[in-house]
């Protein structure tokens, strides 16, 4: 009987299985997956440094815009025991009523300081606060005045002076504002304190407090609020 050497033995044929296409296919989907999680990341990294670039462009607008209304305050000096709302001042702090005891609610400047229902809000935009939800502040009635555009973006300013109520100071004993501290008071008051009931630390000292606030929107809704405390 005639033998065959082994290696010359017909072998049965493989069957091919696909396992290296099956990796090769989840490598290229996990590859896929990586790469549009880079992308989005970078889309989220460029969205983000933007919205900064636009928020720092805003909040130094607000500079500019701040000596604006000091500038209205200094051109307006003789008119400033009257409220004025059409140009953004107001004579008292508006957290009185004009007889200067009635409380008349917290002004919240922007919108988002306090969630009391009897704040007052500021209509920064001419519309009434119609973004802010029905019932959640008492009023919105404090106007404000434009102070321009500046480097595109838009600047308004609302003026508080720091008093109880309208009127002239100097010769209605009944308002009282917040003035730079003199040598009288009480020691219990705090050096530099705005307070109201120390009437005799205030009595001879320089002209009021001006509180200016001002709001300054540019690109993307980006929005910034800066606050500036002056006298004369």
């Amino acid at each position: 009987m005639n033998s065959f050497p082994t290696s010359l033995r017909t072998r049965a044929p493989l069957h091919q299985r696909g396992a290296s296409l099956l990796f090769a296919l989840l490598t290229l989907v996990a590859m896929l997956l990586a790469t549009l999680a880079l992308v989005r990341s970078v889309d989220t990294s460029t969205t983000l440094l933007g919205n900064i670039g636009f928020k720092q462009d805003a909040t130094v607008a607000t500079d500019q815009a701040a000596r604006t209304a000091i500038d209205w305050l200094s051109t307006n000096a003789a008119s400033l025991n009257t409220s004025l709302a059409a140009n953004g001042y107001y004579a008292n702090t508006k957290e009185f009523a004009d007889d200067g005891t009635t409380t008349a609610g917290q002004v919240d400047v922007t919108g988002g300081q306090l969630a009391a229902a009897s704040r007052r809000l500021v209509d920064w935009d001419n519309d009434t606060c119609r973004s802010a939800a029905s019932g959640t502040y008492a009023d919105c009635t404090i106007k404000t005045a434009s102070a321009g555009t500046i480097n595109g973006n838009s600047a308004r300013y609302v003026i508080f002076r720091l008093c109880n109520k309208p009127g002239d100071y100097g010769t209605d004993n009944t308002i009282h504002c917040a003035k730079p501290m003199n040598a009288a008071g009480t020691s219990a008051t705090k050096r530099g304190e705005l307070n109201y009931s120390d009437y005799a630390r205030f009595a001879n000292a320089a002209g009021p407090y001006y509180r200016v606030v001002v709001r300054v929107t540019g690109a993307r809704n980006t929005a910034s609020f800066a606050e500036t405390i002056v006298h004369f």
